[in-house]
């Protein structure tokens, strides 16, 4: 019988532990509490607003006017306290481990929301865009992800910090005239465009992965300087 479980016998100790601690998490033990069908709808909702953003911006004729009118996904993002992947990843260091469970969820919830947008509107511009995208190189990518999830968290921990917008309208079409890669509007460029090929997979990876290393970088910095005081210049 044992031979037939999917999981190894000697994994399951392991798991029941995990899923016994996001347990605890989700009723509050290890931070605020977390309701997993909260955590995707909400997610799915910021997908869907990254997306009308990304979908404005991929129309526009202007690139300025494009940059500007994108900020309105990240706007709705954070006036309603929606699920976000780059709004969320700055935050994994002052979290438990256990809160990468949250991270996941949100990005499965931000796909979905992407994905629904996609195919809801295909657009000829996508197609292009992501052509464009895929012919770049995977270290090019990687450092477009980083600076864009560095001014994505500046952006989101300003308002955060002072419930100001200001930097949100500075950062976001900073980012995208600088030609910069946001993970969750990449993923509804490719819905959009149809190309869920293996190629389109690695990239949104990579921009996942340097999106989460930039938000990542100031609150490294900062959790630094706060750990080593004399180390201040």
């Amino acid at each position: 019988m044992a031979d037939r479980l999917l999981i190894p016998q000697k994994h399951i100790p392991a798991l029941l532990t995990l899923l016994y601690r996001y347990r605890q998490y989700q009723n509050g033990l290890f931070g605020d509490a977390v309701d997993v069908l909260k955590t995707l709808v909400s997610s799915v909702l910021g997908g869907i607003l990254i997306s009308i953003g990304g979908m404005a911006c991929l129309l526009s004729e202007y690139k300025f006017i494009g940059a500007l009118i994108f900020s309105v996904g990240l706007f709705g993002v954070m006036t309603y306290k929606l699920g976000l992947y780059t709004g969320k990843i700055g935050y994994a260091l002052e979290n438990p481990p256990i809160f990468m469970l949250d991270i996941v969820l949100t990005v499965i919830g931000n796909f979905i929301g992407c994905l629904i947008m996609g195919l809801a509107f295909p657009l000829d511009q996508a197609a292009v865009s992501c052509e464009a995208r895929l012919a770049s190189d995977d270290l090019t990518v990687l450092f477009k992800g980083i600076f864009c999830g560095l001014l994505v968290f500046i952006a989101v921990d300003q308002f955060k910090v002072k419930k100001s917008y200001l930097a949100l309208f500075i950062c976001i079409p900073a980012f995208i005239i600088a030609g910069f890669e946001h993970s969750i509007a990449d993923m509804f460029f490719f819905s959009s465009a149809g190309m869920f090929g293996y190629d389109s997979l690695i990239f949104i990876l990579t921009v996942l992965l340097g999106n989460g290393i930039g938000c990542l970088m100031l609150p490294a910095y900062r959790k630094y300087i706060e750990i080593n005081p004399e180390s201040q210049v």
